[in-house]
C-alpha cells in the first residue's frame, strides 16, 4: 500500500535561488537536518548535480542514497530513494513563484515501506522531517544571496 506526505513553505527568495540550492548538495547540511552529503563516484557536492547523479546523505548513523531523476529548471527537482527502509520512494520539490514575490515550495513523496505495518509511522515521521527540510530551505534561500551561496 502506497503512502504519501506533502509539506509546503514559502521563501522570500526567487525560484532560481531555491532551485540552485537544491542542485548544490554541499548546501544541504546548512539548511536541513542532514549532517553531510557525498556524490556517489566521487563527484563534487559543490557542483550542480544533474539527472542520474546519486547523493549519499548522512544524518547521525542513518545513511540514505537518492538518485536525481528529473529536473525542470527553476520549477521541479525529483528524486528516488534507493534502498533503505523503502520498497519504493519517489519525492519531488515543486517551486512556484508566489503571488507577491518569493517562492512557494511544495515537497512531497509517494513511498512504500519494506516492512509491513510501518507505513503510517513513516508517513508521520517523514511529514515532520520534510517540513523541517522545506522550512529550512525556504529560510536559507531567503538569505543565500546575501551570503553569496546561491544565484
Amino acid at each position: 500500500m502506497p503512502y504519501h506526505y506533502r509539506v509546503t513553505a514559502r521563501s522570500q527568495a526567487k525560484p532560481e535561488t531555491v532551485y540552485t540550492l537544491l542542485l548544490l548538495g554541499v548546501t544541504w547540511p546548512a539548511w536541513s537536518p542532514i549532517d553531510s552529503v557525498e556524490i556517489e563516484g566521487g563527484g563534487d557536492p559543490a557542483e550542480r548535480q544533474d539527472v542520474g547523479d546519486t547523493r549519499i546523505f548522512r544524518t547521525g548513523r542513518a545513511v540514505s542514497r537518492e538518485r536525481v531523476t528529473e529536473l525542470v529548471t527553476d520549477r521541479r527537482f525529483v528524486y528516488e530513494n534507493e534502498g533503505g527502509p523503502f520498497r519504493s520512494y519517489r519525492g519531488s520539490v515543486e517551486l512556484a513563484e508566489a503571488p507577491h514575490g518569493g517562492t512557494d515550495i511544495t515537497w512531497a513523496a509517494d513511498f512504500e515501506p519494506k516492512l509491513p505495518g510501518t507505513g503510517r509511522l513513516w508517513e508521520w515521521y517523514l511529514t515532520r522531517y520534510m517540513r523541517r527540510m522545506a522550512e529550512g530551505l525556504a529560510a536559507y534561500a531567503g538569505t543565500a544571496a546575501d551570503h553569496g551561496t546561491a544565484g
